[in-house]
């Protein structure tokens, strides 16, 4: 880890107190911890003078040292310890952190790190002209299955490419950070398999359902047990029989009730119109939260343009829900307004409604 230091004298305040919003929330943290314990709280409260100054000056590490009474050298040692604290100046609407370690730099992150020295700064720590951004280098930021990635601030923005992250920083550039979305910033939730859950599909109330009616048999076959045992001391031939009988209750957890739900009917009325397929079929999986199964079973279906699932109505989404078995999936995603855009203009369209590419 590189040596971290407090910024020059000639950079740092003359004093430093919380305002009344921060001075609230300090308060909170400090009675979470027990009486004795209020030491505890200098790790949150360092980041309260963080985000309300932009980065942490001496005199607020000596302020916060002070109200949770303790020497100024232990709440130093905290303060240039972790790299979430800032101790010198940095970019007023963004400082980036980007990951360099291993899985991070397989993944790309080198590239990241030059686009941030060519639209940002040649070096680390240092501001662009306008003072409005800043970059830095920083050790593993604890999601590497969604390498390369970057923090800025609190918030992390994973699965990034150059494309990607110039557009970020193009927006917090513009002082509109807020309109780019935290995390993945591909066609995945969280750390999700990208396209979709490919596990556990099959739906918990229908497998709790099934599980109740193969248990209710065995509750029956149990109350015949006494009657096989007293069987089985007088005539053995009769017990045989019981057994078999006893053997027999268990049927029903095989009756067609136990099964699950059968698949959306192929002619059910709202069943979207299907086509032949085209000599140029459309790429579906540019559709966020299409991938190359889901693209494979919509073929299947007929349904080959971008044109036809925009114009889905409510009724067809609900059957081709039903069908992929993935409820709400379509609204939840905007299957159609990202339809709507990739047929009107293609990945142009789609930059200019969304902004950012397609998968």
């Amino acid at each position: 880890m590189s040596v971290r230091r407090l910024a020059e004298d000639n950079l740092q305040p003359e004093s430093f107190k919380f305002n009344r919003t921060f001075a609230a929330e300090a308060k909170v943290w400090v009675k979470k911890y027990p009486k004795g314990r209020e030491q505890s709280a200098v790790i949150p409260l360092l980041m309260l003078a963080q985000e309300q100054d932009g980065w942490v000056t001496k005199t607020a590490i000596e302020y916060i040292a002070d109200m949770l009474g303790m020497p100024y050298i232990r709440a130093l040692e905290v303060a240039t310890f972790y790299t979430q604290f800032q101790l010198k100046p940095v970019g007023t609407r963004a400082h980036i952190q980007i990951c360099g370690t291993t899985p991070c730099m397989l993944r790309g992150s080198e590239e990241l790190i030059s686009l941030c020295k060519k639209r940002i700064n040649p070096e680390p720590f240092k501001t662009n002209e306008a003072g409005t951004m800043s970059w830095e280098e920083v050790e593993c930021q604890g999601a590497c299955v969604n390498a390369p990635m970057v923090m800025v601030f609190k918030d992390a923005y994973e699965d990034l490419t150059p494309e990607r992250l110039s557009f970020i920083i193009e927006r917090f550039e513009a002082g509109k950070g807020d309109d780019v979305p935290t995390g993945p910033q591909i066609d995945r939730i969280f750390s999700a398999p990208e396209g979709g859950p490919v596990t556990l599909l099959e739906d918990p109330s229908k497998k709790r359902s099934s599980s109740a009616a193969k248990k209710a048999p065995t509750k029956k076959a149990a109350t015949k047990k006494a009657p096989v045992k007293a069987a089985a001391k007088a005539k053995p031939a009769a017990a045989k029989t019981t057994v078999s009988k006893t053997t027999a209750v268990k049927a029903p957890a095989k009756s067609p009730a136990s099964k699950p739900a059968a698949v959306a009917s192929l002619d059910d009325k709202n069943r979207p119109p299907k086509v032949r397929k085209p000599a140029k079929p459309d790429d579906l999986k540019l559709i966020s939260g299409v991938g190359p199964k889901l693209e494979g079973v919509l073929n299947g279906l007929g349904i080959y343009k971008f044109e036809q699932v925009s114009k889905w109505k409510k009724a067809e989404r609900e059957w081709v829900d039903g069908y992929l078995k993935f409820k709400g999936r379509i609204d939840r995603d905007d299957w159609i307004k990202q339809a709507k855009a990739l047929a009107k203009g293609g990945e142009a369209e789609y930059i200019k409604v969304f902004g950012k590419k397609p998968r």
